[in-house]
C-alpha cells in the first residue's frame, strides 16, 4: 500500500507522515511539498491513498486533484485543509473525505482507517472479478498437482532449474519454464529480468534496478526499464478506467 502526502507546510507534512506511519507501518509513505512535485512523480509512483492540501503556492490543491485524477482514477483522495469553502468542489474529483484543520488525532485515525478499509475492499473485489475471468494454473510439485490462481501470484523467480511461485501466503517450487508461466498468467504480469516475473497489482515502488512488491522484491534488467515503465503506466491506466 502506498500513501502520499502533499502539503506545502513542512511541519504539516512531517506530522501527517508520522501519524500515517504509526497507523500503517507496512505502507510506503511519500511526501511532496507542492502539487507540481506530486504530479511529476506520476506514473513512477501511484498512490493508493492521497492526503492533499488545497491552499498551496503554485498549483493549488483543486487543480492538482483534477490533474492527478486524469492519471489515477483509483486512488482514495482525502483533502486536508483549513479552507471550508471548497468542500462541495471536492465531490467533483471524487474525494473520500474532507478534513478541516486543525483536527484532532482521533478524527484523523478514524478517517485514515476507513480509507484503508475501503481500499482493501476494492482490491478484494478486483481480485474476485479477475478470478472469474482467468483459469487456474496447474503445477506439479512433490508428486501433487496444485491449482494456483494467477491473481494470487505476487511474483515468480527461477532458481536452480526450478520456478518458485510466491503468493502472499506460500512459496511453491516446481520444475518448469518461466516462459511458459508468463504465457499462462497474461498481461497483468511483466518479466523485468529473465529470472523474474512480477504481478503489476502487487508493486509498491520501483527504480531502475529493483521492483519492490507487497512480498519480496525482483531484479530489473537495465535494458528492460524503459519498457517496464511504459507497461506499468498502461496497466494503471487500464485499471483506473475501470473505476468511477
Amino acid at each position: 500500500m502506498q500513501i502520499a502526502i502533499c502539503d506545502d507546510e513542512k511541519e504539516v507534512r512531517e506530522m501527517l507522515a508520522q501519524r500515517v506511519q504509526r497507523l500503517c507501518p507496512q505502507a510506503i509513505v511519500s511526501v511532496y511539498a507542492s502539487g507540481e512535485e506530486l504530479l511529476m512523480s506520476l506514473p513512477y509512483v501511484q498512490p493508493d491513498i492521497l492526503l492533499l492540501d488545497i491552499q498551496m503556492a503554485g498549483t493549488g490543491g483543486m487543480e492538482t486533484a483534477r490533474a492527478f485524477r486524469r492519471q489515477n482514477k483509483r486512488a482514495i483522495l482525502i483533502f486536508v485543509t483549513a479552507l471550508e469553502e471548497y468542500v462541495f468542489q471536492a465531490f467533483d474529483v471524487g474525494a473520500f473525505h474532507y478534513l478541516i484543520k486543525p483536527f484532532d488525532n482521533k478524527k484523523f485515525v478514524e478517517v485514515l482507517l476507513r480509507a484503508v478499509e475501503e481500499l482493501e475492499g476494492r482490491k478484494k473485489e478486483e481480485r474476485q472479478d479477475s478470478r472469474r475471468e482467468m483459469p487456474n494454473i496447474m503445477v506439479t510439485t512433490g508428486g501433487k498437482h496444485i491449482a494456483i490462481h494467477p491473481e494470487d501470484i505476487v511474483y515468480a523467480e527461477v532458481f536452480d532449474r526450478k520456478v518458485i511461485i510466491h503468493t502472499l501466503d506460500s512459496d511453491i517450487e516446481y520444475y518448469g519454464k518461466m516462459k511458459e508461466l508468463a504465457k499462462q498468467v497474461g498481461e497483468d504480469f511483466y518479466r523485468p529480468h529473465r529470472a523474474y516475473l512480477v504481478n503489476f497489482g502487487f508493486i509498491t515502488k520501483y527504480d531502475a534496478t529493483t521492483i519492490y512488491l507487497e512480498k519480496g522484491q525482483a531484479m530489473m534488467a537495465k535494458q528492460n526499464y524503459p519498457d517496464f515503465v511504459k507497461s506499468y503506466l498502461k496497466y494503471n491506466q487500464m485499471k483506473g478506467n475501470q473505476q468511477v
